[in-house]
């Protein structure tokens, strides 16, 4: 059973990624036409609202989850994504395109909240890292192919081609997860409250891991909706090579979300996480401040690894320290974190690009970045908390057991 869940949360993983990935990669397009996107401010909107969307619409996606199997969410989630992608091409003005990329956003907004927790509820201790790190490379697998894919059918067509592919393969790898998951059940008799008091009694058990929230949405954010932008503007790089350097990116990434399980048992999960969060620090320095296109390549390659690594990091680090009832209200607050950072940094990314360029969202990230590592590398009080998360943690038991 807990092998079916983790195949299906990664099929469905890789399609929820790889179809928000798809219609930002048209935006530089849009933008050089002048058409429905005629400025930075306008791609930071988007990014905005989109991502504050699935924030509001996740805290609605966990209360309904208790009372609806996840299989019912799963298949109105993929159906309403390919709908969404296949509907985009057709957007005439800025406020069309925007109705449908919320459209997209909000279908898109019930695998992190609920998914992941099914997978840490039906694991043990001893395979979660592996779990995590499995579930988390096949989402950095779909970017990839949707980088792919993008750079490919865009350049020989146009930017509309990608999106209805998208919606057609979308059908094929949603049903299959959906299929899979045929039979198993997600209905549990422990039923938090869902009141503010407990959704702030979980924020706080998990309130020390924020910092890397907010690195793990601003990192995300920033690479998807401006890396494209800045390669093909700053550096002049065609569309069908950006989409081959974007998949460099995730796919080195992929490798080491692969990798999390047999490294963070090698090295430690607490001292991999702070590894990943300075190196991305410094990747982040590399592209805001290169001189041509040869290092703000490697420093974006070296990002893809840094930055992606975090992530199985820090669902480790709930899965393995929060209680099975409260877990669907972590993973939420996890992804809202995430989303929140990403989507205010992004807006305030956009306004900087048009001032002053659009190297500006890779500065602003550095320095954030910066401050990030800083919290947890620093002597004190913090370090203890976050290696208290690792060592200290209680086991995860299995359904049944």
């Amino acid at each position: 059973m807990k092998n079916r869940i983790l195949l299906s949360a990664s099929l469905f993983h890789a399609l929820t990624d790889a179809t928000t990935t798809v219609v930002p990669m048209a935006f530089p397009l849009l933008y050089a036409g002048g058409g429905l996107l005629r400025s930075y401010t306008q791609i930071g909107l988007l990014s905005y609202l989109g991502l504050l969307s699935t924030l509001l619409i996740q805290f609605l996606v966990v209360k309904v989850s208790f009372h609806v199997e996840y299989r019912v969410l799963l298949l109105f989630s993929f159906l309403g994504i390919c709908a969404s992608m296949a509907a985009i091409p057709f957007a005439t003005s800025f406020l069309t395109l925007l109705f449908l990329f919320l459209s997209l956003r909000l279908f898109a907004s019930f695998y992190h909240p609920i998914i992941i927790a099914w997978v840490a509820k039906s694991r043990t201790a001893g395979d979660l890292d592996l779990a995590m790190g499995i579930q988390s490379g096949s989402g950095n697998f779909g970017v990839l192919l949707a980088f792919v894919s993008f750079g490919y059918l865009a350049q020989h067509w146009n930017w509309k081609m990608p999106l209805f592919a998208w919606a057609g393969f979308g059908i094929l790898v949603g049903g299959a997860g959906w299929i899979v998951l045929r039979g198993i059940s997600s209905k549990v008799d422990d039923r938090p409250s869902l009141g503010v008091t407990s959704w702030m009694k979980v924020l706080g058990s998990i309130r020390h891991l924020i910092p890397g929230f907010v690195f793990g949405g601003m990192g995300w954010s920033v690479i998807i909706y401006y890396a494209p932008s800045l390669l093909t503007h700053q550096f002049s790089v065609p569309i069908g090579r950006t989409g081959l350097y974007l998949a460099l990116w995730i796919g080195l990434g992929t490798i080491a979300g692969y990798c999390y399980g047999a490294i963070s048992r090698r090295f430690g999960r607490r001292n991999v996480f702070l590894v990943s969060i300075g190196a991305g620090a410094l990747s982040l320095a590399a592209i805001g401040f290169a001189p041509g296109r040869t290092m703000a390549v490697a420093g974006l390659l070296g990002f893809g690894v840094t930055l992606l690594m975090t992530y199985p990091s820090l669902h480790t680090f709930v899965g393995s320290s929060v209680p099975r009832g409260d877990q669907t209200q972590a993973f939420s607050w996890v992804s809202n974190i995430q989303i929140l950072a990403g989507a205010l940094i992004s807006l305030l990314a956009g306004v900087l690009s048009d001032r002053f360029g659009i190297r500006a969202p890779f500065v602003l990230s550095f320095v954030i970045a910066v401050v990030c590592f800083v919290f947890y590398a620093v002597p004190g009080e913090l370090p203890s908390r976050l290696e208290k998360t690792v060592s200290e943690a209680p086991p995860v038991v299995e359904p049944g057991a």
